[in-house]
């Protein structure tokens, strides 16, 4: 559950200091693994770099102690000088995560796409790294270009990935994602596989792979240009509407999770552009670096789907059975929470049926540290596949929230059309023909009700806008 309540300047500071702390051991934990693990050069993660790590985060520790100690809190001074140390906080974090790379520029990035929980402060700071980060030098470049193809860097263009990151919940991982990430071969198959099998949504391009120019350290793509899926600037001077660009985006992510299995896992608005398709004019998502996809088992696929149904329609017994299944224990508010991020007190009201505030928006970002412990709890307990699955959700919640399209009913009913689909599909399997006409009688009933359900939305929708025109025409003067 989040719980709204009053804090002091300390408990202010008390929360950074452990927000910070926690931050530290998860960057720490991840590089010294890694480091430990030889997966990448020793001048890349060593005890500099985690050193780094640990001043950077007591230097952040003491100026908000320090900052905001003697100060009224909820005061106009407070809340300028809380701002002023969010903001040289978060431009420390910037530069840890330049300096060290890798690991601490996807934590970075992560951290950028994430508006809905953090201060604006933080997230405008690192909004940078997701189309500014430090680039591999040149000669580097050359270097594996010459000795993978034997061509020049001028003939081709490259690409270069950095590792994956992990939180520290996610070390055990690591192992698994990072030789995948750093393989372009497998990078170019996994563009191809989701490629195929999306390939019903006309909205949607993966850019073509030319094989004979790639290589496990050199993949070399089809340019496609486009501005960033959370740049609703752009959107407005382009035309594309941002509602439309949203709704593609939750069916293109609902269809891997809940239908397949096959899941995108780093989609920052670096990796995900929009424009307008040169042949239709209409909106089209250019889907980029295909490094690191989870594969989910069916099993937690399908209890996945039979949870967010459950969401959707206020199952709460439900909600709890398949939380539980999926490892949360008495955690499974926590989880619900999570998954959703709203607060215990809407997902019991019904998620597609009470939208997100700013006061609920407010709470969850103030008591967010304060279940660090129980958050780290319960990442211990679930299937390793959620990992991944929570840094997913993260990313796309943090571009609904800059698009302003967040927890819309649209998106719920999209959802629970997959969920439909996808628990249909394997009832089917093994079963008798008449059975299977069934289940299929069943699919089919249970999709017309979600058609009435949007429609009749659509229906309230437009009434309401009625009656505010008329409301509206009432209240001014007729023109003399």
């Amino acid at each position: 559950m989040i719980i709204l309540k009053k804090e002091g300047s300390g408990d202010m500071a008390r929360r950074a200091l452990k927000l910070a702390s926690w931050t530290s051991m998860a960057l720490a934990a991840s590089g010294f693994y890694l480091y430990s693990n030889k997966y990448l050069d020793p001048n890349d993660f060593g005890a500099v770099r985690v050193g780094r790590a640990v001043a950077t985060t007591a230097v952040i520790s003491y100026d908000y102690l320090t900052s905001l100690r003697s100060v009224p809190y909820g005061s106009e001074e407070y809340l300028q000088l809380r701002s002023e140390v969010h903001l040289r906080s978060a431009r420390r974090l910037c530069e840890l995560c330049c300096a060290n790379r890798g690991t601490f520029i996807k934590v970075g990035q992560h951290l950028g796409a994430l508006d809905y929980l953090l201060p604006q402060e933080y997230t405008s700071t690192l909004k940078v790294l997701h189309s500014r980060a430090p680039q591999s030098s040149m000669q580097e470049i050359r270097q594996v270009i010459r000795e993978d193809l034997g061509k020049e860097v001028l003939v081709l263009f490259v690409k270069q990935l950095f590792p994956e990151f992990e939180f520290m919940w996610l070390v055990d991982e690591a192992k698994k994602n990072l030789p995948l990430e750093l393989d372009f071969l497998n990078e170019g198959r996994n563009a191809e596989k989701v490629a195929q099998m999306l390939k019903h949504f006309d909205f949607l391009k993966v850019p073509q792979i030319y094989w004979e120019l790639s290589t496990k350290r050199v993949l070399l793509m089809e340019f496609v240009d486009g501005g960033q899926v959370n740049d609703r600037d752009y959107m407005e001077r382009n035309k594309i509407d941002v509602n439309e660009v949203s709704r593609h985006l939750g069916k293109m992510y609902s269809e891997m999770m809940f239908v397949h299995g096959f899941v995108h896992c780093d989609p920052h608005p670096g990796n995900v552009l929009v424009r307008k398709r040169p042949d239709t004019g209409k909106a089209e998502i250019v889907l980029l670096d295909h490094g690191l996809y989870q594969l989910l088992t069916e099993e937690f696929r399908l209890d996945y789907c039979h949870l967010w149904q459950s969401l959707i329609w206020t199952d709460m017994r439900r909600v709890k059975k398949y939380c539980q299944r999926l490892g949360a224990g008495d955690l499974y508010p926590l989880l619900a929470c999570m998954l959703t991020a709203r607060s215990w007190n809407s997902v019991n009201r019904g998620i597609s049926q009470a939208p997100v505030t700013a006061t609920e928006d407010v709470e969850i970002r103030n008591n967010a540290a304060a279940y660090l412990p129980q958050i780290s709890q319960l990442l211990a307990h679930v299937p390793r596949q959620m990992l991944l699955i929570f840094k997913t959700n993260d990313l796309l919640r943090g571009i609904e929230a800059a698009l302003g399209t967040r927890a819309s009913a649209s998106s719920f009913l999209n959802m629970s059309r997959c969920c439909v689909r996808a628990l249909a599909a394997h009832k089917k399997k093994t079963c008798s023909f008449f059975r299977r006409t069934q289940i299929s009688f069943s699919e089919a009933f249970s999709l017309w009700q979600i058609d009435l359900h949007e429609l009749i939305l659509r229906v309230k929708g437009l009434r309401l806008a009625r009656w505010l025109l008329a409301l509206l025409c009432w209240r001014l003067p007729a023109p003399h």
